[in-house]
């Protein structure tokens, strides 16, 4: 009898080991759920941070541009892809700057050479192939052909008005720009466009 009783007693004691391992399991369990919904809760947290980033420095630091047509040709082509700085932009000339062009729909954006800022006079002589600001010929070495007085093109002169660029494309016969559209005022500016970085053979800064 007492070697049963002996028996029951272990018996008892094996159960509760088990009922303590249980028990054990469970709160394992439920503090790896706690630690997944922490980790979880990070990542998500780590995300949206990410994205806000980036979504402010795409509006206010620089954006990327892809170049869609021939009117920058020779200096730029088709499909180059650009970094267009943002941050505290101030028109110059000779910048080549991204801009939505007025009469346009907002995601509608151009690309084109400065060529004069607010207060200068701009006189475009096809026949001497020249272009004049305050009466002075500028030096446009990125020119790869004569220019073309184009019916499609009526201005020929022009003062730049207060806040506002003239601008020009480098394929002067296959552009429409300021002399066309007239001038374009500095807040329908994007940037400047200052790195060429795709294709990889073809980087070059601005």
């Amino acid at each position: 009898m007492e070697e049963k009783d002996f028996n029951i007693e272990e018996n008892n004691e094996e159960t509760q080991e088990s009922e303590n391992i249980v028990e054990e399991t469970s709160a394992d369990v439920s503090q790896n759920k706690k630690s997944f919904k922490k980790e979880l809760l990070e990542w998500v947290q780590a995300i949206v941070i990410a994205v806000v980033l980036a979504l402010v420095i795409r509006s206010f630091v620089f954006t990327v541009v892809r170049v869609d047509g021939q009117s920058m040709e020779p200096t730029l082509q088709h499909n180059d892809r650009m970094i267009v700085w943002r941050l505290g932009y101030e028109p110059e000339r000779d910048d080549i700057v991204i801009f939505n062009p007025p009469g346009y729909e907002k995601n509608v954006y151009w690309i084109k050479r400065v060529i004069a800022t607010e207060g200068q006079h701009v006189e475009i002589d096809y026949a001497r192939n020249s272009v004049y600001v305050d009466g002075e010929k500028i030096d446009e070495p990125y020119l790869g052909e004569e220019m073309r007085a184009l019916a499609h093109l009526p201005i020929t002169e022009i003062d730049v008005p207060e806040d506002c660029v003239f601008v020009l494309g480098d394929n002067r016969n296959h552009s429409t720009d300021g002399r066309v559209i007239g001038p374009v005022s500095e807040d329908r500016i994007v940037g400047k466009a200052v790195v060429r970085f795709w294709p990889f053979g073809g980087i070059e800064s601005y």
